[in-house]
């Protein structure tokens, strides 16, 4: 749009807009309704004509000009049926309403103006994505919402009883007010005894129920979300368990503990005490304003226009607020960060000798976190400021309207005060109701956060049915390639195939990082390869029963883990069908019999955290009697035997040597374990090199026999 364009607009608009002002002036209307009629029809013209022109001149109408118009249009008959109402025994509009002129034009122009900037503050524009994706977002959030709703569907007659109790201590405390400005009038006029000790009885009577029920309603609805968190955390809980262990490699642990133990609590209590609060505001609201008009409709019209000023000034507030607070948080992190880097790197700090450095890099940070404090607390005091100065401006109106209103007999003065009290809380409650619609709605953040873990479906399925009767325990790794979900770039096996025969011993040697225990997972079905597949018995691993498959294979790795609790139930663990005595039976195929009945108190003894009351010999011996105690067909031993000292080696290998019908797989880097094997794979670099056995790799002296030089030397 070129500038002779807009100053044509201008100047068009001008000319329309004071041509209808001016000629509604000029109409002579007799009575009230006919007047305020004809007033409203003129806005109406007003606002198509200007509309009309300016779409004439400027060919599209931005949405801040049609606010513009909107209001400049409505303003006067906004004013003159205010007037009208206010003053019914006058002739409506004042000066302004008998006779327009330059001043009542330009002092609409300036309310209009004011309107329209309140309108762009509170409920800017946006452009259309930016709109899409506002509208999408709540429409997830709602979405949201109904789910968390319909999840406490077990509480719904707790949460019935919280809302009964609710309404009711809304009531009762709206009552109170009422009956302070009979007891007001009864004192100041010719006293009653029997209307005074009524209304002194409902009071009392409401301030009792009022208590009494705010009690029962808090306490109902804290049950309500203790139930309901408990059942959060609970399914959660069983959703992460389910999860692949890849998920477990990318998602950091703070990240999944913060999520099961704060979002679970603060998504039940967002939900539902902002729903409380919401409800509660909005009653008390509601009845608020319905007393006050019963009391005064005139001045209750006048304390609401408080509610535009104040509700501006908050969003201003909030939006400056929000900003400062956010770069605070950043110059915390900033200050928080320089604090651990020394921490844990004082030995450099103090070899470089920058001791100061450091110190006044944290002073900065600090500096610049106490600036937006300070920035934060005097824009709250202003904020503050004008709030007051704008509710002390409301209370002195209504006073100086109240007292015309109590000499015209219009309003008594215990009504007055009655009026008052409502007053006093009407102003907080409504801007209480529009931060609890957005904050409602806000809270489920933390539950879309626990929902996103609760429907996440793990890569590596779990809903395998085959559970064969008779299991060989026959393993054929068919033209594996894969690479872990925390750095798929590398590529750890290539095109790898392997067989492991029943009833036989396979080593899996090879340099650290070549893959080996990448084999052993992907039998453990931990990950899924990107190719190929594990065949057990001639099908697929992924088509056996979750538990049947983790059964039948075993693993013992190097640290074994062992959990707190008695050697009975580490022995036992993840089984709820196991009797005492395949315990023992297991303890005897580890070699762990003898040694737990030397202890006090047997296979009640108490393991410690870790297994810390155990030495590591014993720990690896109740490791493989928990894993011999589900009678797998396969077992595969990763690195047991490498940190033993020789009599320790020798009783696992004696535990060892009493399995002659299951499938072992193990990964080995001494020799003695290695060279009894039926079958040694060379893996390096995620490809097969090299099998056979010991006696038949040597000969060959290939990369078996450079790693029995290098690595296996003893």
């Amino acid at each position: 749009m070129t500038f002779a364009a807009g100053v044509a607009a201008l100047v068009c608009a001008l000319c329309v807009d004071l041509t209808v002002f001016y000629a509604r002036a000029s109409v002579e209307t007799p009575g009230v309704p006919v007047r305020l009629s004809v007033l409203w029809g003129f806005a109406l013209l007003r606002f198509w004509a200007l509309a009309a022109a300016t779409r004439l001149t400027l060919g599209r109408v931005r949405r801040l000009l049609l606010r513009v118009i909107t209001a400049h249009s409505l303003l006067p008959a906004v004013f003159e049926t205010g007037s009208t109402a206010l003053y019914p025994g006058e002739e409506a509009g004042g000066r302004c309403g008998r006779l327009a002129d330059a001043r009542c034009w330009l002092l609409f122009v300036a309310a209009s103006l004011s309107a329209a900037l309140f309108w762009e503050v509170t409920i800017p524009d946006s452009d259309e994505d930016a709109a899409a994706a506002a509208r999408e977002q709540k429409k997830k959030a709602r979405v949201q919402f109904l789910r968390v709703v319909k999840l406490y569907r077990p509480d719904y007659p707790l949460l019935g009883g919280g809302l009964v109790f609710l309404t009711l201590a809304v009531v009762c405390e709206m009552s109170i007010p009422f009956y302070t400005g009979q007891i007001i009038d009864i004192l100041g006029s010719q006293y009653q005894r029997n209307q005074f000790r009524s209304a002194l009885l409902f009071m009392g009577l409401y301030s009792l129920g009022s208590s009494l029920s705010a009690g029962c309603r808090g306490g109902i609805l804290t049950c309500a979300i203790g139930s309901f968190t408990c059942r959060m955390k609970l399914q959660l809980f069983g959703a992460l368990t389910k999860q692949e262990i890849g998920f477990f490699e990318v998602t950091k642990p703070g990240d999944i503990t913060n999520r099961l133990s704060n979002d679970t609590v603060r998504m039940g209590e967002s939900v539902c005490l902002n729903v409380n609060v919401l409800l509660r505001t909005f009653i008390r609201t509601v009845g608020m304003i319905t007393l006050m008009m019963s009391l005064s409709w005139k001045l209750t019209l006048l304390i609401l226009l408080e509610t535009p000023v104040t509700g501006l000034v908050q969003n201003i507030y909030d939006t400056h607020d929000q900003r400062l607070q956010l770069a605070m948080q950043d110059s915390m992190a900033e200050a928080s960060e320089a604090v651990r880097e020394v921490l844990s790197n004082v030995n450099v700090v103090r070899s470089f000798n920058a001791e100061q450095h450091e110190a006044g890099r944290y002073g900065r940070s600090l500096v610049k976190t106490q600036d937006l404090k300070t920035r934060r607390g005097c824009f709250r005091a202003v904020s503050l400021l004008v709030q007051r100065l704008t509710g002390l401006c409301t209370q002195v109106l209504m006073l100086y309207y109240g007292r015309q209103f109590i000499q015209s007999g219009q309003m008594t003065v215990g009504s007055l005060l009655s009026f008052m009290l409502y007053q006093s809380d009407v102003g907080t409650n409504i801007r209480t109701l529009v931060y609890c619609v957005g904050a409602t709605l806000k809270s489920v953040g933390a539950a879309e956060r626990v929902f996103e873990y609760m429907d996440r479906r793990p890569v590596v399925s779990t809903d395998g049915t085959l559970r064969p009767d008779d299991l060989s325990g026959h393993v054929r790794f068919n033209r594996l390639t894969f690479a872990y979900p925390s750095n798929p770039d590398r590529t750890v096996l290539q095109d790898l195939s392997l067989e492991l025969k029943p009833g036989r011993m396979t080593a899996l040697v090879g340099p650290s990082g070549g893959g080996k225990t990448t084999c052993v997972s992907l039998l453990e079905r931990f990950y899924e390869p990107q190719a190929g597949e594990i065949l057990l018995d001639n099908e697929p691993l992924k088509s056996y029963d979750h538990g049947f498959l983790h059964r039948k294979v075993a693993m013992v790795g190097q640290d074994p883990v062992l959990f707190s609790g008695s050697i009975r139930d580490n022995i036992a663990y993840g089984l709820t069908d196991c009797s005492m005595e395949e315990v023992q039976e297991a303890a005897r195929l580890a070699h762990a019999h003898d040694f737990i009945q030397q202890m006090g108190r047997g296979y009640d003894t108490e393991v410690g955290e870790g297994g810390g009351q155990l030495s590591k010999s014993e720990k690896q011996r109740i490791a493989i009697a928990r894993a011999l105690v589900r009678r797998p067909q396969i077992i595969i031993l990763d690195e047991i035997t490498s940190s033993l000292d020789t009599e320790s080696e020798s009783e696992v290998q004696q535990a060892l040597s009493g399995l002659p019908d299951r499938t072992l797989l193990v990964i080995a880097h001494k020799l003695s374990t290695i060279e009894k094997a039926d079958q040694i794979v060379v893996i390096s670099g995620g490809v097969v090199e090299d099998r056979g056995s010991h006696q038949d790799l040597m000969e060959k002296k290939g990369s078996y026999y450079k790693l029995v030089e290098k690595l296996f030397a003893e």
